[in-house]
């Protein structure tokens, strides 16, 4: 079975005026020299940004945010947690982040001060599956998505959702094939799961408030997927997905499992096989983070960035966008930012 998708539609070996002009724009990025955040982390490994574009991000450190003009240490948040993931909620109960942690899943009331108001979840107190919490992702329609080291739970308001997705995929599933990102689809109400060595699980909200499995997305299948070992998800507004592996990234649109993929390795242009992170920016151009860099795609060409265009490192870890349509790329050695056209860095 044939890896890769042919068609010369997808070929980058002519390149369309646009994708000329998208080019030459990136190609020499304007480089602003380290800002000193203050802050000794280094490894910036999850991010989201609130309702009023403060940015958000967790180190090895813990939970730090900048608003534009400081960046502030949330030191007493989360002390001594083991933390994992954040996503912003902006709720009809207010507005908040979900933090998921190695011993439970836990929303904090925004703005995240010293004593602000949190609530912990855990096997003790909710239909949570384990405490070891890896992904938290929320929905469109408010459904907030828990991803665990034995599958998936999900909170509907005050509701924890039953689950009935037991025999397509058991917890053994996700031990033995560990949760390694999430995303929804634009309405919340289905998930994506990737995993390490069992490629990509399809939970959904059904219409009697629980959660059902549908088929599974893996290699072993009639499938073109570059690799079973996905480590990152991102659905775009028109419902296409994108799972990024360790052998490049696949591409999916249409509700067919079996039809309309595309893939895409560094033999199409990708700077690095090993994709991390993905996300669009407000011009619909796809961000890839990957262990050798950034790609970014117009829908024809690629144009890659590392180290020598201005980034901190080409370990890029994390991405989000703000609402100013500014790129933040989180890595191992500090956070850059990207708009147009200049790259700014922070350390």
């Amino acid at each position: 079975m044939g890896k890769k998708n042919t068609n010369p539609k997808i070929m980058i070996s002519a390149y369309s005026l646009l994708a000329a002009a998208f080019i030459a724009l990136a190609n020499n990025p304007v480089v602003v020299k380290p800002n000193d955040i203050g802050i000794p982390a280094k490894k910036f490994f999850a991010a989201t940004v609130d309702n009023n574009n403060n940015k958000w991000f967790l180190t090895e450190l813990g939970i730090i945010s900048f608003n534009g003009d400081k960046w502030t240490l949330h030191e007493d948040n989360m002390k001594g947690k083991e933390l994992r993931d954040i996503a912003f909620d902006a709720g009809t109960e207010g507005t908040g982040f979900w933090i998921a942690t190695a011993s439970g899943i836990t929303s904090l009331s925004a703005p995240v001060e010293s004593g602000s108001a949190s609530s912990s979840f855990s096997t003790d107190n909710a239909s949570i599956l384990s405490n070891n919490v890896v992904r938290v992702v929320v929905g469109n329609n408010k459904v907030t998505w828990v991803g665990t080291e034995k599958g998936v739970s999900a909170l509907e308001g005050n509701k924890w959702l039953d689950i009935s997705y037991d025999d397509l995929y058991p917890a053994v599933i996700f031990q033995e094939y560990p949760i390694t990102s999430m995303a929804t689809n634009p309405a919340g109400d289905s998930l994506y799961v990737a995993t390490k060595g069992a490629g990509v699980a399809r939970v959904f909200k059904n219409e009697v408030d629980g959660i059902s499995g549908a088929s599974v997305i893996a290699m072993w299948g009639p499938i073109i997927i570059p690799s079973d070992n996905v480590f990152s998800v991102h659905v775009e507004k028109n419902g296409a997905r994108w799972f990024g592996t360790d052998m490049g990234v696949g591409q999916h649109t249409g509700n067919n499992t079996l039809e309309n993929w595309n893939v895409y390795t560094t033999a199409e242009g990708l700077v690095n096989d090993y994709v991390q992170a993905i996300t669009s920016d407000n011009n619909g151009h796809l961000w890839f983070g990957t262990q050798g860099g950034i790609s970014v795609f117009d829908g024809t060409a690629f144009k890659n960035f590392t180290k020598d265009n201005g980034l901190n490192s080409n370990n890029v870890l994390c991405l989000t966008v703000d609402k100013n349509g500014v790129v933040w790329i989180g890595t191992d050695d500090g956070v850059n930012s990207f708009s147009n056209g200049t790259f700014t860095s922070y350390r």
